[in-house]
């Protein structure tokens, strides 16, 4: 069973969106990035309670924590839904995973295996659902959380990440996507019924996953939401349904009183929930308000004014004319943070037909890596502040990407010389494929187009509607192998942080596994020698052992260069001034809603 739809369509939607925002921050001078604690009072002392007014527009993809594969989705959990393992809004530890529900951080001897293959965690006693009564939360619902996320119904976009490495996985989600009935009841029962071997309820309050090869990184996955406990009650609903949305179950500080999807979001403090069991959220305010019919320029101005129903943005984010002046006045409201990402990249179509199948040829791909100027690209996406260029697979803040390297600078004689020993001496034309109606898009196809020209290779545009682009191009082989495109503008993410390399190389650059519409290698790029690395990398038992094996694999498959990385973007956000502590987690984002705390003199309404 593979689904990578839903992954792909919101990687297009926050590509969109900043590189809109990031490209009108051209032309700025040196810019500060600004707060990083937020509020200017972060080392005050905290004060309880109030409301916290969130802004935005748009909303949630699912009110379901196995289901949600969007940041922003992502954003409002952290109120109400509890993982394994968490990032703590904690300076410096933003993107390291922590324990949440379980008790400890699993090492080998003590939870891992000597194998590496046999994952024991331990739950929190304490931790409870805001059923009447309370009820403990067990080790039965972290399992009946995963079983959920294969349901035939809608199952989780970034199923691929852990499908073929949890045991037994691929045939329980394979029998579940053949279920006759696929109403609640079917579904239920077909979990009830179906035992999944690499997830097992060893007592009330163990869990015992079981992999089919080392995975140095299973404990930095575990914080996906995806692998949240589920109560028995979700079982009279189907999973991400709209009855679901409406009768949420929460592990966390909050509860939602009431939802109205495009809205509202409602919430209040689950007093089930014990701060003592919970060593991620302190909870500091009494209530949330998620107001979804805000627009940006609204948002924007409410939180600068200052009133008291205006603390903090939903999913919206600064204005991008106006991010350049917040910048240069260094504006203590502002946060410029760090994201896990390669966007935007150009990618390279090794099956196009045209030109001879010159894109299968790599000193062709080589040749367009040298003529092809990152520092152009990045100057109009906004200038290297907002933009970390990016010349390999991995960004530095992922294990395996700490150490850069650059195999293309920029060099159009070189470029020239390649094309030449390849077979052409008087350049070549190609098609680029970009979304037109993002200016960050756009722009990339203009200089890159530009910088190209100069290495005597000529580049016509393929424009794309936003929803077009991925669903029906990217997404289909059959149009890469016609040759309606030889290069196209993407983006990525990683599925979580840390040690997550393989959220870039397996879906990327894994050969014929990674192909769409399962995977989002998108160029159909196909190396065995590459491949073998990746799995080499991928078991490996320890962190360090894959920091050497990923660097190994990145510096192989930038030898084939089947695409260009630009950069790493960094996010930009803004609060009101009565916000404190307010702490960005790249996992959502934005500020912690949970650790935030309001002045005593605005707490809101």
């Amino acid at each position: 069973m593979t689904n990578r739809t839903k992954r792909v369509a919101l990687v297009a939607a926050v590509s969109t969106l900043s590189m809109i925002g990031l490209a009108a921050c051209g032309g700025s001078s040196t810019p500060s990035t600004g707060s990083t604690g937020g509020g200017g009072g972060s080392s005050a002392t905290p004060v309880k309670g109030g409301t916290l007014n969130m802004l935005g527009s748009g909303d949630i993809d699912y009110m379901d924590p196995n289901i949600s594969y969007y940041s922003i989705g992502y954003l409002a959990l952290r109120l109400w839904s509890r993982q394994l393992f968490s990032y703590p809004a904690i300076e410096g530890k933003t993107m390291s995973a922590a324990p949440d529900l379980a008790d400890a951080m699993p090492t080998i001897g003590n939870g891992i295996s000597a194998d590496g293959l046999t994952y024991t965690i331990k739950l929190r006693e304490g931790a409870k659902w805001n059923t009447k009564p309370a009820r403990q939360v067990t080790a039965a619902d972290v399992v009946r959380g995963l079983k959920r996320t294969c349901n035939p119904a809608q199952p989780f976009g970034g199923l691929p990440d852990y499908e073929d490495l949890i045991v037994g996985m691929t045939q329980f989600c394979n029998n579940f996507a053949k279920i006759s009935d696929k109403s609640a009841k079917g579904i239920a029962a077909y979990m009830d019924k179906t035992d999944l071997p690499g997830v097992q309820a060893k007592d009330e309050l163990t869990v015992v996953f079981k992999l089919t090869h080392p995975a140095s990184f299973f404990t930095d996955m575990l914080t996906m939401p995806a692998f949240s406990p589920a109560p028995k009650e979700y079982d009279q609903y189907v999973p991400a349904s709209a009855e679901l949305a409406q009768h949420t179950i929460s592990d966390g500080p909050y509860q939602i009183d009431s939802y109205t999807p495009t809205k509202n979001i409602t919430f209040s403090r689950n007093p089930a929930w014990d701060g003592a069991t919970d060593p991620i959220r302190k909870a500091y305010v009494d209530k949330v308000i998620i107001n979804e019919t805000v627009t940006q320029d609204s948002t924007q101005q409410q939180l600068q004014t200052g009133g008291a129903s205006a603390d903090m943005e939903f999913d919206n984010f600064p204005p991008p004319s106006q991010i350049p002046a917040l910048i240069a006045k260094k504006d203590p409201n502002l946060n410029v943070g760090p994201t896990a990402s390669t966007n935007p990249y150009i990618v390279f179509n090794t099956a196009s037909p045209n030109n001879n199948k010159a894109m299968g040829n790599v000193k062709v791909r080589q040749a367009l890596s040298y003529a092809l100027n990152r520092n152009n690209i990045i100057q109009v996406l906004g200038g290297p502040t907002l933009n970390k260029p990016l010349s390999r697979v991995l960004p530095s803040n992922i294990v395996g990407g700490e150490q850069g390297f650059d195999l293309y600078p920029y060099d159009p004689a070189k470029a020239k010389q390649l094309l030449a020993d390849a077979g052409f001496p008087n350049g070549i034309t190609l098609k680029m494929l970009y979304r037109n109606s993002s200016e960050g898009s756009s722009k990339t196809f203009q200089t890159a187009q530009q910088d190209l020209s100069k290495a005597g290779i000529k580049v016509e545009g393929v424009p794309s509607p936003n929803a077009d682009f991925y669903t029906k191009y990217l997404q289909v082989p059959s149009v890469a192998h016609r040759g309606v495109w030889d290069l196209a503008v993407a983006g990525w993410a990683a599925d979580w942080y840390g040690n997550a390399a393989l959220s870039f190389f397996n879906p990327l650059f894994s050969g014929k596994p990674s192909f769409p519409p399962v995977g989002s290698n998108f160029g159909l790029y196909d190396n065995p020698t590459s491949d073998q690395m990746i799995t080499q990398a991928a078991t490996a038992k320890t962190e360090d052992e894959a920091r050497t094996l990923w660097e190994k694999a990145d510096k192989q498959v930038m030898s084939d260069a089947p695409f260009f990385p630009i950069t790493n973007p960094q996010q930009v956000n803004y609060h009101a001034a009565q916000v404190h502590n307010a702490i960005y987690v790249p996992a959502i984002q934005n500020f912690d809603p949970t650790n935030i705390w309001l002045a005593a003199d605005k707490q809101g309404g």
